[in-house]
């Protein structure tokens, strides 16, 4: 079987695009060129590479270059792109695993030798670009509530599936960077309002970290990405995760726990379902 044939994995994205003019010299001029150029890379060509990188004996952990890709979108007659990073967050993608599996597991998926020369490697372009940060985060069997509280309905877009090029479906939210810093601070001032100190407020406050680090006018963007192989189509198309976390927060904010408590529900039971599938054999 061929890379081109592997199904996509289970994983949704929220990305950062950002207005050419966010980026320095001579990296502007790059992505100006590669924007212009009219190339259009996809989250399955990128998948592609990571898999290829995987089949060498020992496989490589790591990409040894930056990827030089990134994701293009028009904003209001504006180009802006989203850099792949692909070495940066395969990095940080390492350091995810080992916080997940045991070192007999890790050892079984990549050799201890591949990891220690990644972590080294890693140490050592941290101190050369202390500031850098991935324009993309990734996350499997599941879209973390958090990152629905960035958006509103208002702002989902769904293509159902069809003949042609656009076989599967896609669903995903995009909204101004103003307007998602915006829902953010309002967020967190419900929930710490409302709730203890806990992982939702965390994640929360580290997403609005994140999202303070680019350019004021860039886009936000929320991909299913490969989490729509996993979710019945007639189930997609009505999934409003991002309504039931708007209204979970109204509902929190003028102090209605229990309406706060039903629209919880409908989102944990539309996702737990979704994540029991990768326990599926």
């Amino acid at each position: 079987m061929g890379l081109s044939s592997v199904l996509v994995p289970y994983t949704a994205y929220l990305r950062v695009y950002e207005p050419l003019a966010a980026f320095p010299e001579p990296e502007r001029t790059h992505w100006y060129r590669y924007a212009a150029s009219g190339t259009e890379r996809t989250a399955q060509d990128e998948l592609r590479q990571s898999l290829a990188d995987l089949l060498p004996v020992p496989p490589v952990a790591v990409p040894v270059h930056e990827s030089r890709d990134a994701f293009v979108a028009v904003v209001d007659g504006v180009t802006h792109v989203c850099p792949w990073r692909t070495r940066l967050r395969g990095w940080l993608a390492l350091e995810e695993l080992a916080e997940q599996y045991p070192v007999p597991v890790l050892d079984a998926l990549l050799p201890p030798v591949v990891r220690l020369q990644a972590e080294a490697d890693y140490e050592d372009w941290r101190s050369r670009n202390p500031d850098a940060r991935p324009w993309i985060r990734s996350a499997t069997w599941h879209v973390p509530v958090r990152w629905f509280a960035l958006f509103a309905d208002s702002e989902r877009e769904y293509e159902p599936s069809g003949d042609g090029e656009s076989k599967q479906p896609v669903l995903r939210y995009r909204t101004p960077m103003v307007q998602a810093r915006r829902r953010t601070a309002r967020g967190l001032r419900v929930l710490k309002d409302s709730l203890e100190e806990g992982p939702l407020i965390d994640g929360l406050v580290d997403v609005g970290r994140w999202l303070e680090e680019f350019h004021p006018r860039s886009m936000v963007e929320l991909d299913y990405g490969g989490l729509v192989h996993a979710i019945p189509e007639d189930v997609l198309a009505e999934d409003r995760s991002a309504a039931d976390v708007a209204e979970g927060l109204a509902s929190l904010r003028d102090g209605n726990t229990d309406a706060a408590g039903e629209a919880y529900e409908r989102l944990t039971e539309r996702w737990r379902g979704v994540r029991e599938l990768q326990y599926a054999s």
